[in-house]
């Protein structure tokens, strides 16, 4: 009986363990030449800024800090939105302040919304992307932070399980409606499969099916500017396996994203300790060598691409300095 349960278990640590192996693997190799900013990254900023609790004096510092980087684009928490797509203005009330402080002392960044909510795809409650009249709503939302000054809308949504249509009919009608005010639509992303139709059998034991389809990945970023991977809470338990997991993330996203697409990968820039997320491991030096070998080895030249740092408020120096040394040095300018 122990000998027949060994062997069950043996049999269903082996996929694991290959597949750990496999992405110390993918950790290791060259990095190609060039691989470094093309100055089309982005930041993920907390909701102090457009409700009232920054000043002048943080703009400042701010833009001390993203100078010389590789920074383009601000995400600034401006919702959450209601479950019912609405999204009331006392949430953004210093957004036109905020908007044109950046524009005045870092020319050329634009500043999004970023807009989310909880879906109520595994829970009773949330938003229901289902309903006509939620996605109206998150229309008519759209259009009120284009008008307060935002350049742009970032839509993070979740869970958001692989497949969506509803979700998929949102941005069809955001993209008509961004495009049409000469503004910027871009998303955050769920994961990838790291096994081919892992969402389905994680789906099916946990409830909870965390990756997407890299079909359905493919399909999403066709319908945005922007498509921002949230290549963090892994579960990976060291930084050779953290590193390895963003290097396959990144080939898997560049394979599926068109070239007019930015596409970004996602950098810790917080330090949780918690199941499906270990400070150790999901280290920025990790993530931003592991972006650069999934880069080198899938199209070194890819111009519109970038990384994404979450968030402004739990970042520390150490964070900003592996950025800066692994990522945004010195390169050449994107066309």
């Amino acid at each position: 009986m122990l000998r027949l349960l060994g062997a069950l278990l043996a049999l269903l640590l082996l996929p694991l363990l290959t597949a750990e192996t496999a992405l110390r693997i993918n950790y290791t190799g060259d990095l190609a030449p060039g691989t470094r900013t093309r100055h089309r990254d982005a930041l993920w900023l907390g909701h102090a800024w457009v409700d009232g609790r920054k000043t002048d004096r943080d703009v400042e510092a701010l833009a001390r800090r993203l100078r010389d980087t590789g920074i383009r684009d601000l995400y600034v928490h401006s919702g959450p939105l209601e479950h019912d797509g609405t999204l009331p203005p006392s949430a953004y009330r210093k957004a036109r302040w905020f908007t044109d402080a950046v524009h005045r002392e870092l020319p050329g960044v634009r500043v999004q919304a970023w807009l989310g909510d909880v879906l109520a795809t595994e829970t009773p409650d949330g938003l229901r992307l289902e309903r006509a009249a939620t996605r109206t709503a998150i229309l008519a939302s759209t259009r009120a932070v284009l008008d307060a000054g935002f350049q742009g809308a970032h839509f993070d949504l979740e869970p958001l399980h692989s497949g969506d249509r509803n979700y998929l009919a949102l941005l069809d009608d955001l993209r008509d409606l961004t495009h049409a005010r000469g503004a910027v639509l871009s998303v955050a992303a769920h994961q990838i499969d790291p096994l081919p139709a892992f969402h389905s059998f994680w789906g099916t034991t946990t409830g909870h099916p965390k990756w997407w389809s890299q079909a359905y990945f493919g399909q999403v970023a066709r319908r945005v500017d922007q498509i921002a991977v949230m290549s963090y809470d892994t579960m990976q338990p060291t930084q050779g396996l953290y590193g390895g997991y963003v290097a396959q993330q990144t080939s898997l996203a560049l394979e599926v994203t068109p070239d007019g697409t930015d596409l970004l990968m996602g950098l810790p820039f917080y330090h949780e300790n918690r199941f499906g997320h270990w400070a150790h491991a999901e280290t920025v030096p990790a993530a931003v060598r592991g972006v650069r070998l999934g880069l080198s080895r899938t199209d070194a030249g890819r111009a519109r691409f970038g990384v994404a740092m979450y968030v402004d408020f739990a970042a520390t120096e150490a964070d900003w300095r592996a950025y800066r040394d692994g990522w945004a040095a010195t390169s050449p300018t994107a066309s």
